[in-house]
Parts: structure tokens; C-alpha cells; sequence
């Protein structure tokens, strides 16, 4: 997962200052990510448990409203400014990308506070690895929207 983040950063890092700024909010998101594989519910610092588990679902809610607010519509309007078929694209991804936005929101609606990862710590392993699935199918779905959209329309330009 790593590994893909750092070519994407390579393959499109710079074209706009929005993909930057999100590719290293993902960049932190799955850093975040495997903070968390070796967190288990009985560990005495409990709280740095809470901590590490809020901070990522805040950083996962940024980067999924990041993408869906700001980079996908600019894809969007990129894609209808070239008028060149791309918007079907952006189409037939969305709604594999929203599949991967409920379930990073459901993880979100488990472990956002303090108080929910208290009431719901049994859960945290499968949950963080559906959550990685999910990310993973995200990532590479992303990739693609910003690999044909921006390679079609560099063509152009």
C-alpha cells in the first residue's frame, strides 16, 4: 500500500497543488494505518490506544471528504472542460469509490472518540482489516481516475 502511495506521488505529484497536498494526507493516513496493526485491547497505556485510533479516524475523514469535495471535482470539471468522453470515467469509479467512503465511514462511526473505541476495542482487528481492504481497492481506484484523466488531457494540452 506504501509502495503504490510513493508512485503515485512520483506519477502525479505537482500537476495540481490539491493531488499533492491530498497524496501526502494519504501518505499519513497509511502510516496511521500500521501504527495501529500492533494495538490490542488490554495494553496498560490504553489511552495512547484511544489516541492513535481518534487521530487516524480524523485523518481518514479528511482524506475522504478531501477526495470526494475537492479532487474528484476537479477531475469532474477537468473532464467536462476537455469534453472527451473522461466523464464516463469518472462515472463508471464513483460508485466503487463510495463503496470504500461507507466503509471507511463506518470504521469512522466505530472508533471517532475516546468513548467509542472503549465500547467497541474487541472489534478493532477485523474492523482495521476490512478498513485496509477497502483503502487498498480506494487507492487504486483513485490512481486510475487521476492516471486516465490527467494522461488523456496532458495529450490534449
Amino acid at each position: 500500500m506504501l509502495e503504490s502511495c510513493k508512485t503515485a506521488q512520483e506519477r502525479w505529484g505537482g500537476v495540481h497543488q490539491i493531488i499533492d497536498s491530498w497524496l501526502a494526507e494519504r501518505r499519513e493516513l497509511i502510516s496511521l494505518y500500521f501504527a495501529l496493526e500492533g494495538i490490542t485491547p488490554f495494553e496498560k497505556n490504553r489511552d495512547s490506544e484511544e489516541d492513535k485510533l481518534t487521530k487516524f479516524c480524523e485523518v481518514l475523514v479528511d482524506y475522504i471528504s478531501s477526495g470526494h469535495f475537492e479532487v474528484y471535482e476537479q477531475l469532474l470539471h477537468e473532464a467536462k472542460a476537455f469534453n472527451d468522453g473522461s466523464e464516463r470515467l469518472i462515472s463508471h469509479l464513483m460508485p466503487k469509490i463510495q463503496t470504500t467512503t461507507e466503509t471507511a465511514l463506518d470504521f469512522n462511526d466505530l472508533f471517532s472518540t475516546a468513548e467509542l473505541v472503549q465500547a467497541n476495542v474487541a472489534k478493532v482487528h477485523d474492523q482495521l482489516s476490512v478498513l485496509g481492504e477497502a483503502l487498498e481497492e480506494r487507492f487504486e481506484l483513485e490512481d486510475r481516475l487521476i492516471q486516465d484523466i490527467h494522461e488523456a488531457h496532458r495529450e490534449v494540452a
